[in-house]
């Protein structure tokens, strides 16, 4: 067997559309659409100052059959590599995944990173059951489990609507002195400053689990910056937030994002409440308020995934209350180099 890795050249259009082929083709869940042409063209095309994206082709006798990408963030978290291994099922179980594996290591080691990331989709009890190979694979390479996600979905065609204006109308009953603001696409200019903040406190008030993961550098920049990445992948994103009218600070974010194609799926993305201003509800408002102003501008819309680390009771309880279910469990995994 004749096995060779290339490295990727995103300008090359013949092998970047053998990459997206093999991402089309190897996916966790089945349930959830594949990455578009866009969103996989921007991960490897567009330029960021905060995170730089590689990937490799492994071809068997000239056949690709599988495809590494890698993630260097480059502002903090210096010692991490992200990395996503991705086998065509057709071609598993020929050593295609350990030589892409064993690629991405001597990568990592020569841009003088110490420590590995990746994740695999696993089978909660009595749930849908899920390909066991990505786990399997990660514990044969010495990989260690840090931190489990649970994936819940709310299926808009179930929502109990009258629950949400309930839950609405009590919410904004306990936040007297704020107010509403949204958006779609890019951040106003003015709210930069503020939404640097929230993000920046992501990693210090969320579940971390053991994952290695220092407090990200964020400031309006690279707010702003994401919003470019988002429009370079085509992506369409709408937020939700509230201000203290007091202090004129955003102060509560949420954030729903849908690709290109197609429109039946969105994820649901960062909620975060600034903790001097919690106890108001303010999380949920924006949640219901983002969700329902969504569904007006995407008709097609109808299903909505997102994740929380299985130890996140207080955000689980507000999304099971919205109506997300628990569909699968994500082993968030890291190996020290």
């Amino acid at each position: 067997m004749d096995l060779t890795i290339t490295p990727l050249d995103p300008g090359d259009p013949s092998a970047f559309e053998q990459a997206f082929q093999i991402r089309q083709a190897a996916t966790f869940a089945p349930d959830m659409p594949p990455a578009s042409r866009p969103w996989f063209g921007a991960l490897l095309r567009h330029p960021r100052r905060s995170v730089r994206h590689e990937a490799a082709l492994a071809s068997v006798d000239g056949v690709p059959m599988g495809l590494a990408t890698i993630e260097f963030p480059l502002l903090d978290n210096l010692d991490n590599v992200g990395v996503d291994i991705q086998i065509r099922p057709e071609h598993r179980r020929r050593g295609v995944g350990r030589a892409l594996y064993a690629y991405t290591v001597d990568r990592a080691r020569a841009q003088g990173r110490t420590r590995l990331m990746g994740h695999s989709c696993d089978t909660l009890p009595g749930g849908v059951v899920r390909d066991p190979s990505p786990t399997a694979f990660a514990h044969a390479m010495g990989a260690k489990s840090a931190l489990v996600d649970v994936r819940r979905r709310l299926d808009i065609d179930t929502v109990d609507q009258p629950a949400l204006d309930a839950m609405l109308a009590d919410g904004w009953r306990r936040a007297p002195g704020y107010e509403l603001v949204t958006w779609v696409g890019v951040c106003p200019v003015g709210y930069r400053d503020d939404l640097a903040y929230l993000d920046g406190r992501m990693v210090t008030d969320s579940p971390m689990g053991d994952l290695e993961w220092e407090p990200e550098q964020v400031d309006a920049e690279r707010i702003h910056e994401v919003d470019l990445a988002r429009e370079a992948a085509d992506t369409r994103s709408y937020h939700a937030a509230t201000r203290h009218l007091a202090s004129g600070r955003i102060v509560a974010w949420t954030t729903i994002t849908l690709q290109a194609e197609p429109g039946w799926h969105a994820y649901q993305q960062i909620t975060i409440v600034d903790p001097d201003h919690r106890g108001h509800r303010l999380g949920t408002i924006v949640k219901i308020e983002n969700l329902r102003r969504a569904l007006r501008h995407e008709p097609a819309l109808r299903v909505i995934d997102t994740w929380n680390a299985d130890s996140n009771q207080h955000m689980i309880a507000i999304n099971e209350a919205i109506g997300y279910r628990a569909v699968d469990c994500w082993q968030n995994w890291q190996q020290s180099l």
